[in-house]
């Protein structure tokens, strides 16, 4: 019987919190509170130290950071195995978990699970043994600042605690989506850390969003459809093991984002995929790195979340005890084999099939009936009527977008060098300096033939689909400009930040919305001047233009445009226009 085996567990775990109600310094607001509220950030930072007070020879409590709003960006270094610093991690070849809580400060379950199973593996109540075969490092709240922007019904579609923090960061930026383009400070912090530390698994505990439903926790990982195809088996047996000990402890666990197909219609079914590299889960792949999306549901209670999260949490521990040594050497090899994708294929997303299997789902039974407020079909469910749903899951997933790598790697010229170089930087990317000018270097160049600005900001940002093809050119380039090796381990997220087709490239994120613009031009008196002098001198180009009126509507119906055939031969036109800046080169310049 489950359900009684999850009371159960959720009455434990009330236990353990009335037991240590009195331990001071190392409880939570959370647990002396029946785990009905949540503490304030001054808590991360009084519990930070006293646990590296209480446990000096396996605790260091580090800052990595300042947010915007000036608060102190807390990790916790954790092990058994006397190696608390990076380099000693490395030197002895351990593998090293990364932790996270409160990327979306009001699913804030993953930082009171946090404090607690780590306490219990301190106390070898739990995960006995695992601190000495690696190092963890626990961030209680990515997002400090929307964690103090707190208050009730932050979070109108969960249930409990009764205040919590806020989705977005005080710039309004969520992280979440902000692993790529990296513009938050806090996601910049956090990067430096896994630079430093370089993570085989970074965990990220969220709540979800959406319908109500029988199952309590969806577990997604990567690689395990994308990145490395060999890695992609410790990934598989990395999500595999972790849904096997929480179902062992009565929980519903499933391995897709239980969202469905059409908003609020249960009938519709679920789409699998994997995230785009501005999330956790679609951004660590590239580094060769596991990454594990942890999502509770949000309308079980939260006592019933936090004991989830706290499962998930002793079962990485205890996984990566048993399996880090052999993923770690295998995400090694991941790095060799990406060094050599220079001329391959490779995948820049991936898309489900139009492929369906049939699934059970436990869910409520449900009615959908029109509503007079919104005048839409409305889902309403009854939580005490437990349904099985006989649905549609797409779950076979290949690769979308593909694009074979450049032979040697990218040059980025001059004029873009500093703030690309800070980008690659940030993700530990590697690059070198181009100290001579190379006159007329056999290079690819990418020119847009068409591009589609975004009218609605996104994250800050307009963002850019430029449609085009790369093409060989001979090009100048200047001293200054950086050539970036598709030769490193890095090589995909190379491509991703690089390449102009990349979802989550530097031009996506219209980062070169500059190329696209056109900034000279001619008045168009003068273009029908010139457009005279052309047809007069050129009877080919007279022919051209009067079977593209013949041919194409638009273009007879446009006056811009028939000048602009004209303007375009012209030697004032600029050759730069549409013309994304970086180029791709098949030999590494001197």
């Amino acid at each position: 019987m489950i359900r009684p085996l999850c009371l159960a567990l959720t009455l434990a775990l009330g236990a353990i919190a009335s037991a240590h109600a009195t331990d001071a310094p190392l409880s939570t607001v959370a647990e002396r509170s029946g785990f009905l509220k949540t503490g304030r950030y001054d808590e991360v930072i009084a519990l930070c130290a006293a646990f590296q007070k209480t446990y000096p020879d396996a605790v260091r409590c580090i800052d990595f950071g300042r947010t915007p709003e000036g608060r102190p960006m807390k990790a916790l270094i954790v092990s058994r195995s006397g190696a608390l610093t990076a380099k000693q991690a490395s030197d002895r070849g351990l593998p090293v978990l990364l932790i996270q809580g409160g990327i979306h400060a009001g699913e804030i379950d993953g930082k009171d699970a946090g404090f607690l199973a780590l306490r219990e593996a301190l106390e070898s109540k739990a995960a006995k043994g695992a601190l000495e075969k690696q190092v963890l490092i626990f961030v209680p709240v990515f997002n400090i600042d929307g964690h103090e922007r707190f208050g009730k019904w932050n979070r109108p579609n969960q249930r409990g605690p009764e205040e919590m923090g806020w989705r977005t960061t005080a710039q309004n930026y969520n992280l979440n989506r902000d692993y790529v383009k990296a513009d938050a400070p806090e996601m910049q912090a956090m990067l430096r850390l896994v630079n430093q530390w370089d993570p085989l698994a970074y965990i990220d505990l969220h709540v979800t969003d959406g319908a109500k439903f029988q199952h309590d926790v969806a577990i997604q990982v990567e690689p395990v459809n994308s990145g490395d195809p060999e890695f992609r088996r410790d990934g598989l047996a990395l999500r595999s093991a972790v849904i096997a000990d929480l179902s062992a402890q009565g929980s519903r666990p499933v391995a897709f984002y239980p969202s469905f197909n059409v908003g609020d219609d249960p009938s519709s079914g679920f789409t699998d995929g994997v995230a785009t590299p501005r999330f956790s889960t679609g951004y660590f792949q590239l580094r060769n790195r596991m990454a594990m999306l942890v999502e509770t549901h949000s309308w079980k209670d939260y006592p019933t979340r936090v004991r989830i999260t706290h499962n998930t949490i002793v079962s990485l521990l205890n996984q990566v005890a048993t399996h880090g040594a052999s993923w770690l050497k295998d995400a090694h090899a991941a790095d060799a084999r990406a060094m050599t994708l220079g001329g391959k294929n490779v995948a820049l997303d991936y898309v489900a099939s139009d492929k369906v299997r049939d699934i059970d789902f436990l869910g409520y039974e449900y009615t959908r009936t029109l509503s007079d407020i919104s005048g839409a079909l409305m889902t309403r469910y009854d939580e005490s009527k437990p349904q099985v749903w006989h649905v549609g899951l797409r779950d076979d997933i290949h690769p979308g977008t593909q694009v074979i790598a450049p032979e040697a790697g990218y040059i980025v010229p001059a004029a873009h060098a500093a703030w690309v170089g800070e980008k690659l930087r940030l993700h530990g990317i590697s690059f070198r300096a181009i100290t001579a000018s190379l006159h007329k270097a056999d290079v690819e160049t990418y020119r847009a033939n068409k591009t589609d600005i975004s009218g609605q900001s996104v994250e800050g940002h307009q963002r850019v689909n430029a449609q085009g093809s790369w093409k060989p050119e001979q090009r100048e380039i200047g001293a200054g400009a950086l050539f970036v090796p598709i030769a490193q381990a890095k090589a995909r997220l190379v491509m991703t930040l690089l390449e102009p087709q990349s979802g989550d490239s530097l031009v996506a994120w219209g980062e070169f919305n500059n190329a696209f613009e056109q900034k000279e031009y001619m008045e168009d008196y003068v273009a029908e001047d010139v457009a005279r002098e052309q047809l007069a001198a050129d009877p080919a180009l007279a022919a051209e233009f009067k079977q593209k009126l013949a041919s194409d509507p638009g273009f007879a119906k446009s006056p811009a445009a028939r000048l602009q055939f004209f303007a375009r031969r012209h030697s004032s036109w600029d050759e730069r226009y549409n013309l994304y800046p970086v180029l791709r080169t098949a030999t590494a310049p001197r």
